[in-house]
């Protein structure tokens, strides 16, 4: 039997219908074999996960530093937003790779924010919005990025194998989210490289750093971990370390200062 999201928050269940109509509005626009013919013309993706795993294996941790400007929750979180500017400078600060919000509707971004983003250094990018349908695949690799972020709770099984593979076809790397026992179970369903643990509650937006700890005893050894979210101080970064977690998605906190690079090597080096 093929496994359904549990019950979605009303948040995720508003930005899934809208992504929704968005795709039907694009596809209007732009049609399925148009998309893959520019994706197919792209240059060959960076690695995203051999990037993060690079930095493991130098004994530093891999820090995927997040471009986003705005959040359902908190509004508009940087003002002077500048994606190219922010890229450079976490590409100083000692970032492994970069994540761009191109969600327009609740996060205030765009596929361009990416585009530049990339443009202007070497490090390869992620997807990050809400991936549902192949539209959606196609799409982030005609626009350049590097990985996709696959998202379970908004997702069943059937879709979440299917847009995997898609991705990979097209080269590109994959970071399966969960938030939850559960959704790792479904996730394990995968041939996984790369998992990103979400240590925010969706239903009560609570962060836990133990939902971290709670998953590692269950995720064999070969597949890439990161924790996101409440990752605020060195002692944070510390704790997560020596439970032999070296992979990080941290944005916010980096966004909201005014030199995001400098931000990150002070937090993480």
């Amino acid at each position: 039997m093929t496994s359904q999201p549990s019950v979605l928050p009303t948040i995720l269940a508003r930005i899934l219908a809208r992504k929704r109509e968005e795709i039907a509005e694009r596809r209007r626009a732009v049609s399925d074999t148009d998309l893959l013919s520019l994706a197919e013309r792209q240059s060959m993706p960076r690695g995203f996960i051999q990037s993060l795993r690079k930095r493991i294996a130098a004994g530093d941790p891999a820090v995927i530093a997040e471009i986003k400007k705005a959040s359902p929750s908190k509004g508009v979180i940087r003002e002077s937003f500048d994606p190219a500017a922010i890229a450079r400078s976490y590409r100083a600060g000692g970032a492994a790779c970069l994540s761009v919000l191109t969600d327009a509707d609740f996060f205030q971004g765009h596929e361009d924010d990416l585009t530049m983003a990339r443009e202007a250094c070497d490090l390869p990018v992620i997807r990050k919005d809400f991936l549902i349908d192949g539209y959606q695949v196609n799409e982030a690799r005609a626009i350049g990025a590097d990985c996709i972020l696959l998202i379970v709770a908004a997702l069943d099984d059937a879709q979440l194998q299917d847009l995997h593979q898609q991705a990979e076809s097209l080269g590109m790397d994959v970071l399966v989210e969960v938030h939850d026992r559960h959704e790792l179970e479904r996730a394990m369903r995968l041939e996984l490289s790369l998992i990103g643990i979400n240590n925010r509650d969706l239903h009560t937006f609570e962060t836990r750093l133990e939902t971290t700890f709670d998953m590692l005893t269950v995720i064999p050894a070969g597949i890439t971990v990161v924790t996101e979210s409440g990752i605020h101080q060195r002692d944070d970064v510390a704790c997560m370390r020596q439970q032999g977690v070296h992979g990080f998605l941290v944005g916010e906190a980096f966004m909201r200062q005014e030199v995001p690079g400098e931000a990150l090597r002070q937090l993480f080096f």
